[in-house]
């Protein structure tokens, strides 16, 4: 009797599951109907007003949204680009197969690319970067048995980071004045702006290097009995990162060859020197060659999509002209939400065409965006989704240096803030990272007391699962809120822009955004139910 009524109450609690999935599902429909529909009015509307758009391939003689002088300046040089990555991972991969290079000889060949790629990029400039680099390279040598390294580590490379910021990648003629002609040649892209991922992986090689000499805390035979990658004779990027290499590839031609490494040199993805040291001495095995292929294939079609959507909708001149401030406040949420979608399809494009050519030479690095942002519903899966190779570089040289979940409400407040630091000196971008560790301590604290109080029974289950779809909806709400601050409106628009939605129009367009968002998650848990069905 018992099996019957748990059989009917599974039956009906299916069927509860599909209805619900039809209606958010409906909704979805609906919402993307509006947006779309919406957005197309306000680009077609107000493009007179709007800065950065030219003229468009698509839909002539429709405008193209170029805005955005990152993607304008990565779209222009993608011929070039693929052209020079081309030439350069052919030379690399009959090097190694001709010579059957190892490490030390991939390191030379490699060394010798990125100098090429590096003098056409930065000119007589390359000098700043290899006397920061030997001076750092000198200093790990020396200190790296000492217990006080991390401190000094840090000191070395902080101060860099400022001193480049400050005075602009320095100036030839500061030396004196018979250096002053280098000025006229510093390259075609500002060394001091890539060099903010060679502090980076700068940091990792003296901390790898440190932990080289300590044992180990990677159980790799547990691991693998976990992973379903390293089960199938395949190594995973985390073996990689964490199995210690020989203290013998700690070489300054190999270092060297990491910091400048030439596929992902200016954006990344953010690679450790373990990594790194042990692909280019074995390539990469994760990925097939059909896989790479099919990856290619796959950032083509992302690209399509991005020219589909500069042409048709101007999110970004939106925010580059400041024309938000004439719109309602239904439009700046659109806007708003349009512009976020903007980026993270740019970064999507922009670190998978670099990483792409990385696992043609036989480096994989780790993807950074491994889910689309609409599929985010909580603070720390964003983070772990948006660059998530920088991600992975904060846990393994920050988050648990500083102490781990230990201290997880102290440190977030120091990684927020380096972060913010690291991407440049601004006040809105250090009120984008106290934002979100303002808005990352309610979660965690909702979180701990979820996972203290278990919900029993239907009922007890039901309100739980309504509370955490409530909460998502509050909280993408908030990381809106945080980007167009850090992004977009700076901290001396946050007052402009609680007004505009505390007014009795904004109510309900809040209202309405809270209800989009809580549907968007509720959608976010049936996908998430269903990966785990399938698995």
């Amino acid at each position: 009797m018992n099996n019957n009524n748990n059989n009917s109450k599974g039956k009906l609690k299916q069927k509860q599951n599909k209805v619900e999935l039809f209606l958010l599902i409906l909704y979805a429909i609906g919402f993307y109907a509006f947006c779309i529909r919406r957005s197309l009015h306000l680009s077609r509307h107000h493009f007179p007003k709007l800065y950065g758009l030219r003229s468009g391939w698509l839909f002539s003689p429709r405008l193209n949204d170029v805005s955005d002088a990152q993607w304008r300046n990565f779209r222009a040089n993608l011929p070039l680009l693929t052209l020079v990555f081309g030439v350069f991972t052919m030379l690399a991969n009959i090097s190694r197969q001709c010579f059957h290079l190892r490490a030390r000889g991939m390191s030379i060949v490699w060394l010798f690319l990125s100098l090429i790629y590096l003098s056409y990029l930065h000119g007589a400039c390359i000098v700043f970067i290899f006397l920061i680099a030997s001076a750092n390279f000198l200093l790990v040598k020396i200190f790296a048995k000492a217990k006080y390294f991390p401190l000094v580590l840090w000191t070395f490379n902080l101060f860099f980071l400022f001193c480049n910021r400050v005075y602009q990648g320095y100036s030839f003629s500061k030396f004196g004045q018979r250096w002053a002609y280098l000025d006229n040649f510093r390259g075609t892209f500002r060394w001091h702006i890539c060099f903010n991922f060679v502090v980076l992986r700068m940091i990792s090689f003296g901390y790898d290097y440190h932990w080289a000499h300590q044992d180990s805390c990677f159980d790799q035979e547990k691991h693998i009995q976990r992973c379903h990658v390293c089960k199938s004779g395949k190594i995973c990027y985390q073996i990689l990162q964490e199995r210690n290499v020989h203290t013998n590839n700690f070489t300054f031609t190999i270092y060297l060859s990491y910091l400048v490494y030439a596929p992902i040199y200016i954006s990344g993805p953010i690679i450790s020197f373990n990594a790194f040291a042990s692909q280019l001495d074995v390539p990469q095995n994760y990925y097939s060659v059909k896989e790479v292929t099919w990856y290619g294939l796959r950032w083509v079609f992302g690209l399509s999509l991005m020219e589909l959507m500069t042409h048709l909708f101007y999110f970004n001149a939106f925010a580059v002209s400041g024309s938000w401030k004439m719109l309602s406040p239904m439009d700046i949420f659109i806007i708003g939400y349009g512009v976020i979608n903007f980026m993270w399809l740019k970064f999507f494009l922009i670190w998978r065409y670099f990483r792409f050519w990385s696992l043609i030479a036989g480096i994989e690095a780790p993807e950074n965006m491994p889910k689309c942002v609409n599929n985010c519903h909580n603070l720390e899966s964003f983070w772990k989704s948006w660059h998530a190779s920088f991600n992975k570089w904060i846990v393994r040289y920050m988050y648990i240096p500083l102490g781990g979940s230990r201290r997880k409400l102290l440190n977030i407040w120091v990684i927020f803030t380096f972060v913010a630091i690291w991407h440049d000196l601004e006040w809105k971008l250090l009120s984008w990272a106290w934002l979100t560790c303002l808005f990352f301590v309610p979660e965690m604290l909702v979180k701990s007391a979820a996972n203290a109080l278990q919900a029993e029974g239907a009922l007890g289950g039901f309100i739980f699962h309504e509370l955490r779809a409530a909460a998502g909806a509050i909280t993408i709400t908030c990381l809106m809120v945080a980007n167009l601050v850090g992004y977009v409106i700076g901290p001396s628009g946050i007052n402009w822009l609680i007004s505009q939605f505390l007014r009795k129009e904004g109510l309900s367009v809040l209202g309405f955004m809270l209800l989009s968002f809580y549907v968007g998650t509720k959608l976010m848990f049936q996908i998430s139910d269903a990966k785990q069905r399938m698995q």
